[in-house]
Parts: structure tokens; sequence; C-alpha cells
């Protein structure tokens, strides 16, 4: 198909923008070449170029979000690779990695390759998908190829039905044999299912939406993670434990970025480090997540633990519901919330007050990611990579609003929210996928491969 072939030969300049990589900001061109980062430097011309001029702007690495549910297939009322993917984009988010738990559940090679043909023909991004564990796939799970999926993902401890490994014999074989690298959700099933009567039988089905995070507490998410963290150590497993929400959990994790000899790293999402249980009351179902959102001393506690190095890196878990089905009492409203589309933007915000630098904001959910899971040559504004770029400008302020928010159920948590930045393009594999809120969809995502 020529128009194709045309359109990934496109070839652009971005001019004197303010390039932020590696915890360095340069005013530099940046040339884009056959899908590639051909050159970086000063004064660059071509004319076969299309020209853009970035004076001002910030040009960042993609972002590279290592936790979402898109919910294709079968869950495809809620959301679906297509507009997730696209959301993504027009939020500086270039490569994704989703998880199993759709339906059918991706618990089997066959199943998983299925979500890797669709995101070929519709993901706007970049894209991999995690192969699915429960107690009885165990055949399948040691056939997964580490160079092109993205990991394994257990959920230990979440209610996601027969998707919960709980079975020890199981998960000792898993972690012993693992043939890539596991994600885990951590929080203790039992502690919930107790905490859960008890405020059943004080409240029967009225429990107010500030409960959640004594229902899903402490206890849960550290006798969980705790448990992974021995299992890793036992057989020297590279895990990876999601969104961290407790101060308690932070002991056991330690600094430092070399992933060749750091078995056990975590993650952080922005709506742990953006809410807390005040705004419960405020908010109710629309931040009803799983691990929850703790209480301000967590809160707290996790930006430290994250300046200090302890978190690897900063990602969404976007997990979209339709309003109707967030309307609902607090027993059966689903825990989730989307996030995809604005996560760089509110990460940005929170550097400009202080929370975090900037630098730091782009190591965490750039080049983090892209170090941490091996990824081939992204995550870095740097000459032979893939051309996954941002250019964001740091004046120009972006409402978030009904009528902006790409997501298929259509409501964001951070609608009324004002940021200090608005995304102007993103670049996706050297294809000018966004422009000043326009898309251009003639060119899908590339499939993320692994250096391992």
């Amino acid at each position: 198909m020529l128009w194709i072939q045309i359109d990934f030969m496109q070839e652009y300049i971005i001019k004197n923008g303010t390039i932020i990589n590696r915890h360095e900001k340069k005013i530099l061109d940046v040339h884009i070449k056959d899908g590639m980062i051909h050159q970086v430097g000063e004064g660059l011309e071509n004319l076969n170029a299309t020209i853009i001029d970035a004076e001002g702007m910030l040009v960042l690495p993609g972002v590279i979000d290592d936790q979402v549910h898109f919910r294709e297939p079968g869950l495809t009322h809620k959301a679906n690779i297509y507009t997730e993917a696209k959301a993504a984009v027009a939020g500086g988010v270039t490569s994704f990695m989703e998880m199993p738990n759709t339906n059918p559940q991706a618990v089997t090679q066959e199943i998983l390759e299925e979500k890797y043909v669709v995101a070929s023909n519709t993901a706007l991004a970049n894209y991999s998908f995690f192969m699915g564990t429960t107690n009885n796939n165990y055949e399948e799970i040691i056939k997964t190829d580490p160079k092109t999926v993205c990991g394994i993902k257990i959920f230990m401890g979440s209610s996601t039905g027969d998707m919960l490994v709980d079975d020890d014999h199981i998960l000792s074989k898993i972690f012993a044999n693992a043939p890539t690298i596991i994600a885990l959700h951590c929080e203790d099933e039992q502690t919930i299912k107790d905490n859960t009567q008890e405020y059943i039988d004080r409240h029967g089905e009225d429990i107010p939406f500030s409960a959640h995070p004594e229902i899903r507490n402490h206890k849960a998410c550290y006798l969980s993670s705790s448990k992974a963290a021995q299992l890793a150590n036992k057989y020297g497993t590279r895990i990876h434990i999601l969104h961290i929400s407790t101060a308690d959990e932070i002991a056991l994790f330690s600094k430092g970025d070399d992933f060749k000899n750091k078995n056990i790293t975590s993650e952080v999402c922005v709506h742990h480090l953006s809410f807390n249980s005040t705004q419960y009351d405020e908010k109710g179902s629309l931040i009803k997540c799983n691990p929850a959102i703790k209480h301000k001393e967590d809160q707290e506690a996790l930006w430290k633990a994250l300046n200090e190095g302890k978190f690897d890196v900063i990602a969404t878990d976007h997990a979209p519901h339709t309003w109707d089905e967030k309307q609902q009492k607090y027993l059966k409203a689903p825990s989730g919330l989307p996030l995809v589309q604005h996560s760089l933007q509110l990460m940005l915000e929170h550097a400009k007050n202080g929370k975090i630098s900037i630098e730091e904001v782009i190591n965490r959910m750039c080049h983090k990611p892209a170090e941490l899971f091996d990824i081939d040559r992204r995550g870095f504004v740097e000459e032979g990579n893939w051309a996954d770029l941002v250019v964001v400008n740091p004046n120009e302020e972006y409402t978030v609003s009904s009528n902006n928010v790409l997501y298929k159920c259509g409501w964001s948590p951070l609608e009324g929210t004002t940021f200090s930045h608005t995304i102007k393009q993103t670049f996706v594999s050297g294809h000018l996928a966004f422009s000043e809120g326009h898309f251009d969809e003639s060119k899908k995502g590339e499939r993320l491969l692994f250096n391992r």
C-alpha cells in the first residue's frame, strides 16, 4: 500500500525545542527520518523535511505507560484498544503495556496473540500485552517469549475471578521458572473479604466510599506485597510490584537503577500521588480503584519515596468504566479510573508546583520504563532510537472537560482541572500521529520488542 510507505518516509525537523533527556535540558533540533531519530544537534537543515518550530516548547521522549486496561476483548462497552490508544497519544503516551483481565482473559498464547493482531490494526500508539496467569495455566505461561511480550501478570489477591492466583505451589512454580519479568497486583484477598463483611454488617448496602481505604487497607497491601518480595528473593525472580499505595510497603524497595542486579522493582501511579482519602466525599466512586487511594500520610510518603528513588516508574493503571456503572452504590460500583490522556500533564503540573523535578518526571515516565523492561530503542531522545517524541507548550493552559475527554467512557476524574501545559504534537515511531488537536491515523503504532 503505497500511501503507508510514503507516510512512513515523511521527514521532520523539530527546531529549537528544549529537549529534556537524561536529566539535562538542551535547546537542540531533532531530525526524524524513516521512523527514527536520525540526528540531534544545532542548526539542522534538510530540504526534504517538514519543519516544526518548537521554540519555547519542551521536546520530550514519549511516555511509556507500563500498566493500562483497555478492555478489549469482551468489555468493549467500557473501552477498546482503538479509543484508549488514541486518548493516550493525545496525552503524550506513545507506548503502552496492557493487562490480561479481559474477556476472554489473555491466559493462553493464542488469545494473547489475538490481542496483538487487534492492536496492529487499531492502536495509534506502540503496544505490548502481558500474559495472564491462573492457578491452571502454567504450561501456557512458560511458553511466553521474553523478546516479544512485555511480561507476565499475576493478580495476588485482587477480586478478578479465576485470575486470582492463590495456590502456593503454583505461585512457587511460576516464580521459579518465569521466562520474563513478573508484574504483580498485590492485595490479600482474605483480609479484603473480612473487612468488607465488617462494613456490610455495619452499613448494609449503604457503605460510604470513604470506607474503601479501610476495606482494602494497609494490611491487605503489605501482606501480599511482602509475600511477593519473599518469593522473589527465594527464587531470584525478577518482579515488578505495581501501584504501590501505602507507606508500609516502601520498606520493601531499594534505591538504585541497576535493573540487571535489582530483582524487585516498583511502580507508583499518578492517582495515588494526586488524590487522598479526604476527597472520597467529593468524588466518591470516581476515585474508587484497587488498591485504594489511601490517606494523606500515605500520599506524602509516596512522594518522599519517589523523590528518594525508591519507586522505579510512574504509570496510570488506566481502568475505565462507564459513567452509569460508576453511579452505583459502593458494593456494585466497579473499581478503576481513566487517566492515560492526562498523566503527563498531571505530572508536569506537579513539577511546576515543586513536588518533583521535571527531569525526574521524564526519568520515571520515559527512561526507566524503557530500561526496566529492556525495550528496544525507545524512551530517550537519542540518535538511533525510534522517534517517539512529544512537543509540549509549557505556557498554554488546558482545562479538562467532557468536551475534550477522548476515552470511550467519556469522563475523567480530572474534569475541571486546568493544567499549565498543553500537548502540541505527538510522534509515534516517526509518524506525526497527533498535532494541534488533530489526529493522523494513516499509520498505526509498532509492537514493542525487548532486548532480553
